[in-house]
């Protein structure tokens, strides 16, 4: 674990499927500048189609296998729809410098087909937001022993009038930090700083030479004319600023400065917001050699001979590797495309058979080996095998010489990768999921993008789907939960990429969209696996962090300013539940009532996060004292839900509306006087577990009623008889899986076994439905037809099919609801004993259930230590538990007689 202190980065290798552009396989170039080599396969049919794999939009090709560790993956591209012919592209590892390129060409019509095969090299910086190219930096060029000091570089950033993500930085920026072209670095301060008089930047200054005629200079953008204060060793200037539609620089004198270590201090004197670069101190008569040029990145590689036949060496200017390609076709041309993109491009030129150079708008570099005609006669298909490497030219050049494409050397590589694939024993009844889980995993797994910028860094980041190039807070709580089933490494990675250091005062946690802290759920997951005192040390205090500024209590936190104890989070982000278009939520933006309306889904996932942490916390003597903490909340939140948010008539937990003071009102309503919360909001106290009996009957009544959240394909968002129901919404009147998960999880949790089950199979069902039909894995699924729709190589939200798959199907997986934390398991080697000790977390008047997948063809004994156990076994294969008069720690013991 002390690999993932002080790091946001996942523990991958630097080949991966890390493109922004077209998929393929990526190397990390230079991962301090945020750089990035990519290699792209593009199958097609000869002098007529390119078929161009776009990771923007559905473009013909689709996740198709994967391992964990990316040793090997392969996308299925689909020239003739459905399998008629369509080209199967893998990438293996041969060492960490090389990877074996695999293209399997199949026809299965009744004609020959005459295809090609393009290899498209090219080298990508990271983007910056702004108009036109997209990676410009400047640098700051400066006199030789003078210093530049990058505004990010502050001991200290205090806006005079606080705000609320004062603590909670975006993205994981700096506070006041922005991101944008032509700034040094990519980023500056700004975010209104120097709009307040009195909004300060200090800095610690060590100068190492002696300065007699002294500037201080810095460079800033302003709409405005004006000034700043800036104190020296209590010496005050006053730096003039004029208005300006780009960066700037401005300079003060300020005589005599010793060598020494200083405290600068830059101060508004509220003549207006500025953007803020930087500043050094320099001699007056260097003030000429200073100079922030925009630096160009050079994409556009040297082109050097290969050592053998079919080989070639691309030297970029700019990254400090070389690369190797080779291949094992004849038929090869190589070309230039020099145009920033080729989804249209490539199309627009398939036809010119002339150029080697084909010039479009020259903002972009690819290096083409185009291998054509392909033969492939009627039923029938060809292997092509390459090879792609990295490293010095040496290097390179030796792996060229040494590598062997001879086709069964090549076949042995390719099949000894494909060995990472295998997956757990599962029951022979799920085996018609088979399919889509397969492309779920690939899905998930190869969802990864290079660079994500955060803590000032750039990092791989797994993402809920590339068109969502950047962080996600609630979705990568689901990635990490997939992954739990694939893999612990890449699961525990995902969770540390959205903790923050114990102190972060910049950011309680990494924070990007909906603030639903799925992060608790995946650590319970996790520790429920693996027990690992490490894993509970390194992660503990961490989500404490994040907890405690969700319950309003630190870093500045304005989650809980109403009086009624009902917590909201829209001051962070418009999103309470990663529902985008969920009705009251809907109401409150459109009518401007964040500052008064209090969602339910908030306040009752601290409820449920505190339940996790206390549990957490009574395996350390020092955490001890937090459970008291985490009592009084529970207990505070529990009433404020049940005195002010219960609408006995709907049946539901309403929005709770106050006045400007934050004093209670009323339940928000509907104009038609309905419960404006008839829909999973308003049914989440149940996962909290602060329902009373008769309560959680009714709101699991409305779950499964027909008329009401229950469809044919799952739990639909919003109740079906609600009058603001749709059915054309994003969320409202279309089935998710994630807000299901926590449902199943809770069923579990109150001894609903047939109801967990129902969700979960009617969720795998459909899943395999959908994507037997699209090979596409979608975001969700529209109620009307039960066919997916959003985004169609989406991993992150629509994760739970393989959780649901492991536990009703995986032998030897072991799955409970959120109140039961492992404190020993065990399983043998052939799934016929298990033992567990547990923590419960609930009542014991409460009974729950536990799924234990053992071994088929036994009988079984089940004893229970600290409660009753009752054992049925399901048709999947697989023991249901159901557990009674549970104390505090109980434990449970299976064995084959």
């Amino acid at each position: 674990m002390k690999e993932l202190q002080n790091t946001h980065d996942l523990r991958l290798p630097d080949w991966g499927p890390y493109t922004k552009q077209y998929i393929g396989i990526s190397h990390i170039s230079d991962q301090a500048r945020g750089l990035r080599f990519d290699l792209s396969l593009m199958p097609g049919f000869y002098r007529r189609k390119m078929d161009i794999p776009s990771v923007l939009w559905e473009s013909g090709y689709h996740p198709w296998e994967a391992t964990p560790d990316y040793s090997y993956y392969a996308h299925r591209h689909e020239l003739e729809w459905k399998d008629q012919v369509y080209t199967d592209i893998s990438f293996s590892k041969v060492d960490d410098d090389s990877r074996l390129v695999r293209a399997s060409l199949v026809n299965r019509t009744e004609h020959p087909q005459n295809l090609v095969l393009h290899w498209m090299a090219s080298l990508h910086p990271p983007r910056l937001p702004g108009h036109g190219q997209t990676h410009i930096f400047a640098e700051a060029q400066l006199p030789e022993g003078a210093v530049w000091m990058d505004a990010l570089e502050y001991k200290e950033l205090t806006f005079a009038r606080p705000r609320p993500a004062d603590g909670l930085g975006y993205d994981g920026f700096l506070r006041g930090e922005f991101r944008g072209q032509h700034w040094t670095g990519g980023s500056a301060i700004g975010q209104g700083f120097g709009a307040d008089k009195g909004d300060i930047l200090v800095y610690e200054w060590t100068s190492s030479r002696d300065l007699h005629n002294g500037l201080f200079l810095a460079r800033y953008k302003a709409d405005h004319d004006g000034e700043l204060r800036i104190t020296i060793q209590n010496c005050a200037y006053y730096l003039p600023l004029e208005k300006t539609n780009e960066a700037i620089t401005a300079q003060i004198d300020i005589g005599q400065l010793p060598a020494g270590d200083y405290l600068i201090e830059i101060c508004s004197t509220g003549t207006g917001a500025i953007d803020f670069d930087g500043f050094t101190l320099i001699e007056e008569q260097e003030r000429n050699a200073v100079a922030f040029p925009d630096i160009p990145w050079q994409t556009e590689p040297e082109r050097l001979e290969g050592p053998v036949p079919g080989s070639l060496i691309l030297r970029y200017p700019d990254s400090p590797y070389h690369y190797g390609l080779m291949w094992d076709y004849d038929d090869v041309e190589i070309r230039t495309y020099k145009n920033d993109e080729l989804d249209r491009f490539a199309r627009h030129t398939v036809h010119n058979h002339v150029d080697e150079v084909l010039l479009g708008n020259d903002k972009g570099h690819y290096t083409n080996i185009f291998m054509r005609p392909i033969h492939v006669l009627p039923q029938s298909s060809k292997v092509l095998h390459g090879m792609v490497c990295s490293g010095s030219y040496e290097d390179v050049t030796q792996k060229l010489l040494s590598f062997r494409l001879a086709s069964t050397h090549c076949e042995s590589i390719y099949q000894a990768a494909r060995l990472g694939l295998e997956r757990p024993a599962s029951y022979e009844t799920g085996d018609p999921y088979a399919f889509g889980q397969q492309l779920m995993r690939a899905t998930l797994l190869t969802n990864t993008v290079f660079p994500v910028y955060t803590k000032r860094s750039y990092i791989r980041h797994s993402t809920p789907g590339r068109w969502w190039d950047s962080l996600y807070t609630w979705d990568s709580g689901f990635i990490g939960l997939g992954f739990s089933e694939l893999d612990v490494q890449r699961a525990v990675d995902c969770l540390n990429a959205y903790m923050t250091e114990p102190g972060d005062t910049q950011a309680a946690f990494i924070h990007h969209g909906s603030p639903v802290p799925v992060q608790h759920y995946l650590f319970l997951e996790l520790w429920n696996r693996t027990r690992s005192p490490a894993l509970l040390d390194h992660f503990y205090t961490r989500l404490r962090q994040y907890y405690r500024f969700l319950s309003g209590k630190i870093q500045g936190s304005t989650t809980s300013s109403m009086r009624s104890d009902l917590l909201k989070t829209w001051d962070y982000f418009y999103n309470s539940g990663g529902w985008d278009d969920y009705p009251p939520q809907k109401h409150v933006h459109f009518e401007g009532l964040k500052a008064t309306v209090s969602p339910i889904i908030t306040t009752s996932q601290a409820i449920r996060t505190a339940k996790i942490l206390k549990m957490a916390a009574t395996m350390r003597s020092e955490w001890q004292p937090d459970m008291a903490e985490y009592d009084a909340d529970i207990h505070r939140w529990s009433e404020a839900l049940e005195r002010y948010a219960w609408d006995e008539e709907a049946g539901y937990y309403g929005y709770v509306v106050h006045d400007e003071q934050g004093v209670p009102l009323h339940i928000l309503r509907h104009e038609s006087g309905a419960n404006y919360n008839m829909g999973m909001d308003g049914l989440y106290p149940l996962v909290a577990g602060v329902c009373s009996r008769e309560r959680a009957e009714r709101l699991i009544a409305a779950l499964f009623d027909e008329k009401r959240c229950w469809t044919s394909i799952g739990l639909s968002t919003v109740d079906q008889s609600a009058p603001y129901y749709r059915a054309d919404g994003y969320w409202n009147g279309a089935v998710w899986m994630p807000h299901q998960w926590f449902f199943w999880k809770t069923m579990l949790d109150l001894g609903h076994a047939d109801l967990a089950n129902l969700i979960a199979t009617t969720a795998l069902d459909l899943w395999q439905r959908e994507t037997e039909l699209t090979y596409n894995c979608f975001e969700h699924f529209i109620v009307q037809t039960g066919r997916g729709a959003g985004w169609h190589h989406f991993g992150g939200l629509s994760a739970p099919v393989l959780n649901w798959f492991a536990a009703y199907y995986e032998i030897g997986k072991v799955s409970t609801g959120f109140n039961v934390w492992m404190i020993s398991q065990q399983v043998n080697e052939d799934c016929t004993e298990f033992q567990a000790k547990f923590h419960y977390g609930a009542s014991s008047q409460q009974p729950f259930n536990m799924l234990v997948n053992m071994s088929l063809d036994q009988h079984y004994a089940v004893e229970g230590i600290g409660c009753a156990v009752q054992a049925v076994v399901r048709e999947s294969g697989g023991l249901e538990l159901r557990i009674e008069n549970c104390q505090p720690q109980a434990s449970i013991w299976i064995k084959a007689i």
